[in-house]
């Protein structure tokens, strides 16, 4: 009698068991990008990122932040060494990714082996890692190394992060890599550009609904970032009693209150859980928007499709910019100078061509800095005070 040969099962693809992995991540990590970091990440990296995210409850943005520079520096490292991401990293691979990623256009414009290697660059623009040409940002450098040197202390490693040679070399690239600091958001939208945009969202569709929505949300609720709108959920609003419209007067009309938790905010300790105020027109905007799309819990700002259909996941960051810059077409106005940062900008500028004081706007868009969030109001000071109007 023959023997029947035993047919072994294939080993399973390791980049679908990584993807499988990322899945328990999806509120965190965009479908796109799962799949994309299920082929750049190791196995080790992924099960250190789904520690962070539910042993130690690390913040939804931070680990976004963390998951994608991870991606890159796995990326980056096979591509300039030939091997993988090594745990902990010497100190002259730390050297090398502050070589390739800051240096001076005028010397590369000389020398082709100055600055990051022909083939690098490439290979990380093929991977859709690389967009920007020129120098790296200093800031975008400095926060790779920290998520790098994050990274390699939760797995308890030493790591050659404090080296006086690579915050020597940092600061010589800084200075020579000679880029100038781009504003997050070119101009602010202040109140006269947010009813341009409002304006266009005047109608009855529930993209309209949503958007009209978004927009008061965010620049009412202090400037919020794109990614805490993208993140807000219907647990996180809370009715309050109503309000009169001007405090001082009781006589004044009623206007409807919600508190909005925000939670950790990237200005936050992992003990704070920041919120703020919503009266008013936003909060009308908002519950209508909630209403008209029956949203009963998870989160509040969502996709629609083309034929109107709501999605069940909600917007990216990405998404929340790109609902501003589509809204500024609409409006007739140059997308290109405006971002969702705009909103951020714009509200303490407002606060502040409306006599607001600084204390009183910070507790609402939660700055920290008080020299941050001062800049606006001096510029306001400026351009109301009398020092600029002696030759009229």
């Amino acid at each position: 009698m023959t023997s029947k040969a035993v047919v072994q099962p294939s080993p399973a693809d390791p980049v679908l068991l990584r993807a499988e992995e990322l899945d328990a991540l999806d509120a965190i990590l965009p479908i796109d990008r799962r799949d994309q970091l299920a082929t750049l990440l190791t196995d080790e990296d992924v099960a250190t990122l789904k520690h962070l995210a539910m042993e130690e409850g690390m913040g939804a943005n931070t680990l976004r932040a963390l998951a994608s520079d991870l991606g890159y520096l796995e990326a980056w490292c096979e591509l300039a060494t030939g091997s993988a991401l090594p745990w902990p990293a010497p100190e002259s691979l730390l050297l090398k990714f502050v070589a390739h990623h800051l240096w001076d256009p005028v010397e590369r414009a000389e020398d082709r082996t100055h600055g990051m290697p022909d083939n690098v660059e490439v290979g990380l623009r093929t991977k859709g890692l690389l967009r920007a040409d020129g120098p790296h940002a200093p800031d975008t450098v400095r926060r790779r190394l920290t998520s790098w040197s994050i990274l390699t202390r939760w797995r308890g490693l030493p790591g050659a992060f404090s080296a006086p040679s690579l915050k020597f070399a940092l600061r010589l690239a800084v200075r020579a890599s000679a880029r100038p600091r781009r504003r997050n958001s070119k101009k602010a939208v202040t109140g006269d550009v947010l009813a341009k945009l409002l304006s266009t969202c005047a109608g009855e569709r529930l993209v309209d609904l949503r958007d009209r929505a978004l927009l008061l949300t965010a620049f009412a609720s202090g400037g919020r970032r794109r990614s805490e709108i993208a993140d807000l959920r219907i647990e996180d609003l809370v009715d309050e009693e109503s309000v009169h419209a001007d405090p001082r007067n009781a006589a004044s009309p009623l206007l409807p209150c919600l508190t909005v938790n925000l939670g950790r905010t990237k200005t936050t300790t992992a003990d704070d859980r920041a919120h703020v105020i919503l009266i008013g027109r936003p909060v009308d905007a908002l519950k209508r928007w909630i209403a008209e799309a029956s949203i009963e819990a998870g989160p509040v700002f969502r996709r629609i499709d083309q034929w109107g259909n709501i999605d069940r996941r909600a917007l990216t960051p990405q998404s929340v910019n790109l609902i501003l810059k589509s809204r500024c077409k609409l409006a007739g106005l140059d997308a290109e100078m405006f971002s969702a940062h705009g909103l951020r900008s714009g509200y303490l500028t407002e606060a502040a061509n409306r006599g607001v004081p600084l204390q009183e706007a910070m507790q609402q868009s939660l700055h920290k800095s008080v020299a941050q969030a001062a800049s606006y109001y001096n510029n306001a000071e400026r351009k109301n005070g009398r020092a600029a109007r002696l030759i009229l």
